[in-house]
């Protein structure tokens, strides 16, 4: 098992690609603690953890609020006794996400609360107990649109995902000597409920689709399988990577420097 007496912490794990991920790194041999603000959603991929013989802890958290946060991954330690794997996964896609004109201050500001804000504090207290564990693998989803926007207008989540992008980079460097990596899983479109909510009409999206070589969305589970290896330490000579996972959107329409 590649992840066996591992530690791990997974946000959004809800629902989505956090739980699939926290389904995947408890099989293989994972303690998994499911964070989500939906405490039903997480105690119930938990308690399908644990029916299969793995261990987890489900705890209520916003990503948004410090405090919270600080005693996430206090809990965990005090539970567990160590950390070693933060997918910092929880984001939001609002509805009312718009272009630079129609994007409402409430839409901005909640979107980089829980988007920006969210990684910043998983890896501000997360970073301290990986040291103290001797090392650990982050994991940030970040988004295809951080390379190259978005066919529909969602402006508030794309600047989200780009500073994701770019903080996951400059950690990668600063701790890379601690043996904390630090990468960032950029999905394609996918068919989750996030996404399909957003795309609420056929018409928008086929105006995604037509986009993407492989003429399809992306699963849930593949991403979370992408997450696994960045987990591991089959990635162990990974840091600071753009871990692009996107039925070749970006291949097809971002322009090599």
């Amino acid at each position: 098992m590649k992840l066996q007496w591992k530690v791990a912490i997974v946000t959004g794990a809800a629902s989505g690609i956090g739980a699939h991920a926290a389904r995947l790194f408890a099989g293989e041999g994972a303690t998994v603690v499911c964070v989500d603000r939906d405490h039903h959603g997480a105690n119930a991929v938990v308690n399908e953890i644990t029916a299969a013989g793995g261990r987890g802890l489900a705890l209520t958290v916003d990503v948004s609020a410090e405090d919270q946060m600080r005693e996430m991954v206090e809990r965990t330690v005090e539970e567990f006794g160590r950390l070693d794997v933060l997918f910092n996964n929880a984001g939001v896609m609002l509805a009312d996400d718009g272009d630079a004109e129609t994007t409402t201050e409430d839409v901005w500001d909640q979107t980089l609360a829980i988007n920006v804000k969210g990684v910043w504090l998983g890896c501000k207290y997360g970073i301290p107990a990986m040291r103290d564990a001797g090392g650990g693998s982050i994991i940030n989803t970040a988004s295809f649109v951080a390379l190259m926007g978005a066919a529909t207008p969602q402006l508030a989540y794309t600047a989200s995902k780009g500073a994701v992008l770019s903080m996951t980079r400059e950690l990668a460097v600063l701790h890379a000597r601690e043996g904390i990596r630090v990468n960032a899983l950029c999905p394609g479109p996918l068919r989750t409920k996030l996404l399909m909510d957003f795309l609420d009409t056929d018409e928008k999206k086929q105006r995604r689709l037509v986009h993407v070589p492989m003429g399809r969305f992306g699963e849930a589970e593949e991403m979370a399988k992408a997450a696994l290896f960045l987990a591991t330490d089959d990635s162990s000579y990974m840091t600071g990577a753009t871990f692009t996972v996107d039925g070749g959107i970006t291949s097809a329409y971002v322009t090599p420097e």
